[in-house]
């Protein structure tokens, strides 16, 4: 006998063969559905993946570029509200994602990215340069050391419209190392090819300036007819015809108690003098040089006599019983302006007096051409011992420019020459040349003008 109430449950058969009595009856209508939606959900996916590579490629994604201005916010979004999301300094490389115009999406060595101005960026082209003028100045002499009086921008060719990518803070240490004169470029000029830079990396095209052509001048309105006259009008009086002639003849003629207006003079072009320096982390490039101010003591400075230093070396060190050790100099100085083609034009020694504590020309030697560089050295002269020596390059009579070596022996400074040597005729700078010849002129204004009691003079003989 089965007992009805220990048989297994229908339920079990069903879970050991669904497709015979499935579990949920919709299971069967929804599987043919899917089936055939499965080739456009793909396709919708490949177009998705599609559209998201396109997005990440943006126009200038990769290209690299570097922070020119001190200091510069990155920005969510380009509005005149914004968030700050982070910041970078100068120097700093980044990498471009996306443009907008005047702005530009980057990516930091961080990871962090925002929008940032394009004018506070410089292409790579320009780091670059910056590179190759580094590693090509690297064995290059040092003239003296400096300190920048502001805040300086350190150029990739001297001029004030050229390229800039460092930035010298005020108080900063540079290494003197060229120096170069330029024309110095208006304020309208230098704006204009910074627009222009500006205007290339953002891709736009710059438009020549249109001259603006003169307005017309308005034309006269026509004289009215005369009326009419009376016949006694029409006829002029003899000596009304003859005061008129002489009225005309007078205009015409030019006027003899009048002087002529001078022509216009051209004005002087303004120049501007620059360094080519190195910073304390090795970067290179080009300063104006009335910002900078030579490193050397305040007793040696008083001792310019209204010229400008150009270059200063120490020769050596003595031992003084009240200051201690105590550096001797070689001063090269120049006429204290800008736009001379030369470096120098005087040389000067200055040595430590030991029994008056005080500096004293040694050497002095004006006026000549003098270039850079010039070098500084110790050298061995036999029985006479060590002695420091420097060298400067001098332009001759002929042009030429050779260097000369001279050695300090004590507070003495004598010129070495190679046995059998000549030196060579030195030449003077324009100005020393007009001096003279100024000077001249005036001795032979006053000789000619000497008064008769003069010294040397004979004496006049008294009238009876």
């Amino acid at each position: 006998m089965v007992n009805r109430f220990s048989a297994p449950a229908p339920w079990v058969i069903v879970k050991l063969y669904p497709e015979e009595e499935p579990l949920y009856s919709s299971n069967s209508c929804l599987r043919p559905r899917l089936l055939r939606r499965f080739p456009q959900c793909a396709l919708l996916m490949v177009l998705l993946c599609c559209a998201s590579c396109t997005h990440t490629e943006l126009p200038g994604s990769g290209e690299v570029m570097y922070v020119s201005a001190p200091q510069a916010n990155l920005r969510d979004h380009v509005s005149t509200v914004y968030n700050r999301v982070g910041s970078v300094k100068n120097g700093d490389r980044v990498v471009v994602l996306e443009r907008q115009r005047h702005f530009v999406r980057v990516r930091t060595g961080q990871n962090l990215q925002g929008w940032i101005e394009l004018r506070a960026l410089v292409p790579r082209e320009t780091f670059d340069q910056f590179q190759r003028l580094s590693s090509d100045n690297r064995a290059t002499p040092v003239e003296g050391h400096g300190v920048t009086r502001v805040e300086l921008n350190m150029h990739v060719s001297p001029g004030r419209e050229t390229d800039t990518l460092y930035l010298l803070a005020e108080s900063s240490k540079v290494e003197l190392l060229k120096r170069a004169t330029t024309q110095r470029a208006t304020p309208e000029e230098i704006a204009a090819v910074k627009a222009a830079e500006v205007a290339k990396a953002a891709g736009e095209q710059t438009k020549p300036a249109v001259r603006k052509r003169p307005a017309p001048a308005p034309k006269a309105a026509p004289a009215p007819a005369p009326e009419a006259a009376p016949k006694a009008a029409q006829k002029p009086s003899k000596n009304a015809a003859k005061n008129a002639n002489q009225g005309a003849t007078l205009s015409a003629a030019p006027s003899a108690a009048s002087p002529a207006a001078p022509p216009d003079e051209p004005k002087p072009k303004m120049m501007d003098d620059w360094w080519l320096v190195r910073d304390q982390q090795g970067h290179a490039g080009w300063v104006l040089a009335r910002m900078v101010d030579l490193d050397i003591p305040l007793d040696v400075v008083q001792y310019a006599e209204g010229q400008r230093i150009q270059a200063a070396f120490v020769l050596n060190t003595v031992q003084d019983e009240v200051k201690g050790a105590t550096a001797q100099y070689l001063v090269l100085l120049n006429e204290n302006r800008d736009g001379i083609p030369y470096d120098f034009n005087q040389v000067r020694v200055f040595t430590w007096n030991l029994k008056r504590h005080r500096y004293e020309t040694a050497y002095r030697e004006h006026p000549i051409v003098g270039y850079f560089p010039a070098t500084v050295s110790i050298q061995d002269f036999g029985k006479e011992g060590w002695m420091p020596v420097f060298t400067i390059r001098k332009q001759n009579d002929d042009g030429s420019i050779s260097e000369r070596k001279y050695r300090v022996i004590g507070n003495v400074v004598r010129q070495v020459f190679a046995p059998g040597e000549a030196p060579p005729q030195t030449a003077h700078p324009p100005s020393e040349a007009k001096k003279k010849s100024l000077a001249a002129k005036n001795a032979a204004k006053s000789g000619a003008k000497k008064p008769a009691h003069a010294k040397g003079a004979a004496p006049r003989k008294k009238k009876k």
